[in-house]
């Protein structure tokens, strides 16, 4: 089964069951529009936890899914047999991995440590700092660069990392980042924006619980399928 950071210290790793979000009085923006698909609580591996002693789960490394953009397909990757059928296929777009599902990868064949490694997989992903609402196209210098095929925390543990929520060692903190949307390849090569909107149950703007139901993840995407740049949905 595919997985991945391996090598991130025991004790970020500890901390990293402690998300929350730190915003204050937010109102639940509007997600649906003319065009985009929205999924929200999705469900992850909610059975998982990175320490002991969490109600109902299990220390465990996090199961990995596989998502398809267009059907909306969620495939497991339970044990080997499930990984050596699907990832060396386009039958996914996104793969959800690691801690709580949040580090999010498209199905690229040719970027080494991709889970879909070796596979006919032509995905790509970059970001621009725009709502998602504004992204109209593909921006003419869009660098799908095979090494940026994933998505997870921002900053941390490389600086280079982008990602889609902020997660500070100091306070345990992990707060989605507002106003960043990712532009897609597809595993075939089309084109797409992406928004990741939160991964507890029920989309809250604040969560004071540590133990809030997670992951439950909540996001919307638009896929171009003409073959076209337009990323236009209102």
């Amino acid at each position: 089964m595919f997985n991945t950071y391996r090598n991130i210290p025991k004790a970020a790793m500890m901390s990293l069951m402690l998300l929350v979000s730190c915003t204050k009085k937010e109102e639940m923006p509007v997600l649906e529009d003319s065009k985009s698909t929205v999924v929200k609580d999705l469900a992850g591996d909610t059975g998982a936890s990175v320490g002991d002693g969490v109600d109902g789960k299990t220390k465990r490394d996090f199961r990995t899914f596989l998502f398809n953009l267009k059907n909306k397909r969620q495939i497991w990757l339970n044990n080997a047999a499930d990984s050596a059928k699907y990832l060396k296929t386009k039958d996914w777009d996104l793969a959800f991995t690691y801690i709580y599902n949040s580090i999010v990868y498209v199905n690229n064949g040719e970027a080494s440590g991709n889970p879909g490694a070796g596979g006919p997989g032509i995905g790509g992903i970059t970001y621009v700092e725009k709502p998602y609402s504004e992204v109209n196209e593909v921006p003419q210098d869009a660098s799908f660069n095979k090494n940026q095929t994933f998505t997870g925390w921002d900053g941390w543990p490389q600086p280079y990392n982008f990602g889609w929520y902020f997660y500070q060692m100091s306070t345990h903190i992990a707060r989605p980042i507002k106003n960043r949307t990712f532009i897609l390849k597809t595993a075939e090569g089309k084109y797409a924006k992406l928004e990741l909107i939160n991964v507890y149950q029920g989309n809250p703007p604040v969560v004071t619980d540590l133990h809030w139901p997670a992951p439950y993840l909540t996001f919307r995407y638009f896929v171009q399928e003409d073959g076209s740049t337009n990323l236009k949905t209102n």
